[in-house]
């Protein structure tokens, strides 16, 4: 009887989206509120990547300005100092740190090719560890973005199915068909699949832009620390002058 009552009191019942929630099922509730929390996750880590890919564009620019500048790299890293704040002069810190070491070991003006093979090789490794490690920061959350993607409608779809299911058990119940008295059970169940589509749809649109941004920003950083390796290089073929 309390399936039948309920479902009578559909029938008048608020059909305001706050009042298709309150007459939901406590299991469509549920589903309902995580997709509500997974969707202000997804806008937080949107707004999130929105400043930091901004942030590493403008800092890359104003570091390239300075590299390209004529000036000499060991005054701009004693400029810089030890803890940059973004990922290009991070890895311009890692190159210059290893090259550093080197000519305070002497390999820099040593003759012997293969020693001056290795320090190159060194440098380069150890700017490909630094480019690493700044992708994976940048890429944090990303993966979040993918699982609510693909998964949020699935799960908004359980909740419809659940809703649906009680309000055909409710309607057998009743012996009642009228659409006065379905609707307002059906627009519940449907209302969750509209909120894991309100989830999904930006968590998508906003993984397959931020993946292209990011893919950018490492073809960018791998750029510089090949160009910065040639600049070495140059510099070991004239004996480290």
């Amino acid at each position: 009887m309390d399936s039948v009552d309920s479902f009578v009191s559909h029938s008048n019942s608020d059909m305001s989206i706050w009042g298709l929630f309150l007459a939901a099922d406590p299991l469509v509730k549920g589903v309902m509120l995580l997709l509500v929390l997974a969707s202000i996750w997804c806008w937080a880590i949107i707004v999130d990547k929105i400043t930091s890919v901004r942030r590493e564009r403008r800092f890359a620019d104003d570091f390239e300005d300075a590299f390209w500048s004529g000036g000499s790299a060991d005054a701009l890293y004693d400029e810089i100092g030890g803890d940059p704040n973004d990922a290009m002069t991070r890895v311009f810190s890692a190159g210059m740190r290893e090259w550093r070491r080197a000519k305070a070991s002497g390999l820099v003006t040593a003759a012997r090719s293969d020693l001056r093979a290795s320090l190159l090789s060194r440098v380069e490794r150890s700017m490909s560890f630094t480019i690493t490690r700044e992708m994976e920061r940048l890429e944090r959350g990303m993966n979040f973005l993918a699982s609510i993607g693909s998964v949020s409608p699935f799960v908004g779809l359980f909740g419809t199915v659940w809703g649906i299911m009680n309000s055909f058990q409710s309607i057998a119940e009743s012996k009642n068909t009228s659409l006065a008295v379905v609707a307002p059970g059906i627009a519940e169940a449907l209302f969750a699949t509209a909120l894991g589509l309100a989830a999904a749809i930006p968590a998508v649109i906003a993984y397959n832009k931020f993946a292209g941004d990011l893919e950018r920003v490492g073809g960018r950083l791998e750029t510089f620390a090949e160009e910065f390796s040639t600049l070495l290089a140059r510099q070991l073929d004239e004996g480290g002058r």
